[in-house]
């Protein structure tokens, strides 16, 4: 089912952040990636409440301790409390990477160009399973037993709910236009956290 998205809030632009990448949620913070940091958003005041010096180019990603960034060829993790770099491993698209989910003990992958999502283990990067998209891959999410990713292609985002097993669309959110998706999150109720490349701003767009 193809439907128009609804943009619940837009938050930004955030002094010094020329643009949002990737975007998680851990329960409290939406924390999202800006080039060379990795910044705490708190999605009721508005506010930016913490930032790591950390590099972050495309996804965003939290197991429910750690955070996991992508960080040019490879993927981080990272002690949120101190942002301690704890260990790093390959990102499978070797820079070519977008979003980045964590679902039941593994890192999920967007390989932008190649329009693919990859499985990959944690602790070694080795690639477990790979979904073929037929557009751009950016944001990649799971929420609810379901995996969603983002597209940006020809100036069109939209958030898809795919099948995890075959890569088929099921749901479609359109974006409304100008309004791009570099990362995406849910937040395990009603909404997702929608990254939006150069624009600098980061938007709630309603899951129904």
């Amino acid at each position: 089912m193809t439907k128009a998205a609804t943009i619940i809030r837009e938050y930004g632009p955030f002094p010094g952040v020329e643009s949002v990448a990737g975007v998680s949620y851990d329960g409290k913070n939406v924390w999202f990636a800006s080039g060379d940091k990795v910044n705490a958003l708190d999605p009721e005041s508005g506010e930016t409440v913490r930032s790591l010096d950390i590099p972050a180019h495309a996804g965003t990603a939290f197991d429910g301790r750690h955070l996991f960034q992508i960080a040019e060829d490879r993927i981080q993790k990272i002690d949120p409390e101190s942002g301690r770099v704890l260990s790093t491993i390959p990102a499978p698209a070797g820079g070519g990477d977008s979003g980045l989910a964590w679902a039941e003990g593994t890192l999920w992958v967007g390989h932008y160009r190649e329009r693919q999502i990859h499985q990959i283990d944690p602790e070694t990067g080795k690639i477990l399973r790979t979904l073929q998209s037929n557009r751009f891959v950016t944001g990649v999410t799971w929420t609810d037993g379901e995996l969603w990713h983002a597209t940006w292609e020809n100036d069109e985002s939209e958030l898809r709910r795919v099948d995890p097993e075959t890569g088929q669309v099921l749901d479609s959110l359109l974006m409304p236009e100008g309004a791009f998706v570099s990362g995406l999150e849910a937040d395990g109720g009603g909404r997702f956290y929608c990254g939006s490349g150069k624009s600098g701003v980061v938007r709630a767009v309603s899951r129904r």
